[in-house]
């Protein structure tokens, strides 16, 4: 019997990974990520493959469902993948990927008849309720935070495609391992059980609370989604929640204990000095180019409850979250795997809040579409133009529209290893290049010589442009350096290959 098929979107993330090793061994599964399989930490399953894409881009989006049309379509998309950081700032990348790359999935799937569209969303799209009150399935996603807002436009964009695509909305608490990997809860136990000055101090009466799922009760939910497709509404709103939250004292007085094997008592900081030291830190913070994780925008939720009630999801599903993998009851194993593996636990913790950071990559990606023609005209003189016989003679040679057409595919390797910050592919595709380079004839010097003239052509277009203004080391960090790496495999290859004697400045 066939496998059903199933696309999971944004499959490297903490969620996907998590979930795509759970439902490996029972559907065939592609998955859909902008970093590779290798890169994402996925392990590799005769049941999984993988297209590397970026969502915000339709026409390689479009390129992957292709592919998966060829390879017999799909039964269900898991759309996981979304921009979401705690700087409090509107980075371009919300709209770009969670509103933007959520449309082009929907359009790819239009003709995939689908059994199921799964949104993930989250409760934290949902303003706080009032004092004594819990979010509910019913509850809109009315938050006035950036990510809330995107993720409000994410649902509201399904109505859009009712005709052609079954949907469900699941609104997930925040998720956590054993090792964390939730940037605040990590922060939070970073200083609390540290000897900083602030180990001791909780914002306003420490009542501020949340609700925190166990990220393995995620492929448990979402089989049961699926399982349970057939008596699902259109669009319907599921909640993936435990029905209790942790207060910041709580989760103090439980670190603690599991640390040091005893209580402290805490400070409470009222909320309007809370306020005022937030802002001071934030400031000076920007001045020394070391911003702290609390910011302005997190004051207002102090002291806050984010109750949820999952109870209809829990019967409609039946299913619900297991008691022993509560916060409450896994951070002995946090606890544990900080003392016995720092190294591990801050990596670990670290990757998940890089992960958040702006990306700087999909800007730079962005502009070299946006200048691409220019770039093209511009380095084209530079290596074929009258001023150029004596440095590129065997250019020379070579019809101009050839040369355009072997650029455009140099460009696009470019442009994969940056939007992707993975230079394996282009790397193998220089030492291919060389390889073809020098049985035509062509001389290393030469051959570097263009490769440089690729980069400085690219910086110089780049640098112009008032939206790459911030980027200045992040261009050299992913063009230079990409650039540099290429060199350097086509200065091996005439090494290994060519046995050419290298001039003494390479």
């Amino acid at each position: 019997m066939a496998l059903p098929r199933l696309i999971i979107i944004g499959s490297s993330g903490f969620v996907g990974r998590h979930l795509l090793d759970y439902l490996k061994e029972d559907f065939r599964i592609v998955g859909l990520d902008l970093r590779s399989q290798l890169r994402g930490g996925v392990s590799f399953h005769d049941n999984v493959s993988w297209y590397q894409v970026d969502i915000g881009s339709r026409e390689p989006l479009a390129a992957a469902f292709e592919y998966i049309r060829e390879s017999g379509g799909a039964d269900y998309v898991i759309h996981l993948a979304a921009h979401y950081d705690f700087t409090g700032e509107k980075d371009p990348e919300y709209w770009r990927t969670n509103v933007e790359g959520t449309r082009n999935v929907l359009e790819e799937c239009r003709d995939l008849q689908l059994k199921r569209f799964i949104f993930a969303s989250s409760v934290a799209a949902c303003q706080f309720p009032p004092p004594g009150q819990a979010l509910s399935e019913d509850s809109p996603p009315d938050g006035d935070h950036v990510y809330a807002i995107t993720k409000r436009l994410g649902e509201e964009m399904l109505a859009e495609y009712d005709d052609c695509i079954p949907s469900c909305i699941t609104r997930f608490a925040a998720l956590f391992s054993d090792w964390c990997e939730y940037p605040p809860l990590y922060f939070f136990l970073d200083a609390w059980l540290s000897r900083a000055w602030n180990s001791r101090i909780l914002g306003g009466r420490g009542v501020s609370a949340i609700p925190y799922m166990h990220v393995r009760e995620i492929g448990r939910f979402m089989r049961r989604v699926i399982e349970q497709n057939e008596i699902l509404d259109q669009r319907e709103v599921l909640i993936a929640s435990p029905g209790s939250t942790i207060s910041h004292r709580e989760l103090f007085d439980l670190a603690n204990m599991n640390f040091r094997g005893r209580r402290r008592r805490p400070i409470f900081m009222p909320k309007t000095l809370a306020r005022i030291g937030v802002r001071v830190r934030d400031i000076m913070g920007r001045v020394l180019g070391n911003r702290p994780f609390e910011r302005p925008w997190m004051m207002p939720y102090v002291d806050k409850d984010l109750a949820v009630d999952g109870s209809r999801t829990y019967a409609r599903l039946d299913w619900h979250p297991r008691e022993r993998l509560l916060l409450s009851r896994r951070m002995p194993f946090l606890i544990e795997h900080l003392k016995s593996d720092p190294i591990e636990w801050h990596r670990l913790n670290r990757a998940a809040l890089k992960e958040v950071r702006l990306r700087d990559n999909l800007r730079i990606n962005r502009l070299l579409d946006k200048h691409l023609e220019e770039i093209c005209t511009i380095f084209l003189d530079k290596v074929v133009g009258p001023a150029a016989e004596s440095r590129f003679p065997s250019y020379q040679k070579v019809a101009r529209d050839v040369l355009e057409w072997r650029f455009m595919i140099l460009l696009r390797h470019l442009q994969s290893a940056v939007r992707t910050s993975d230079r394996g592919l282009f790397t193998a595709y220089c030492r291919d290049l060389a390889e073809k380079r020098l049985m035509q004839g062509f001389g290393v010097q030469e051959v570097c010589e263009a490769m440089q003239t690729v980069n400085a052509t690219c910086l110089e277009i780049l640098h112009h442009d008032p939206e790459a203004e911030d980027l200045g080391t992040a261009l050299h960090d992913h063009i230079t350096m990409t650039m540099q790496f290429g060199c350097d495999q086509i200065l091996e290859i005439y090494e290994e290959v060519g046995g050419e004697e290298l001039p003494e400045e390479f």
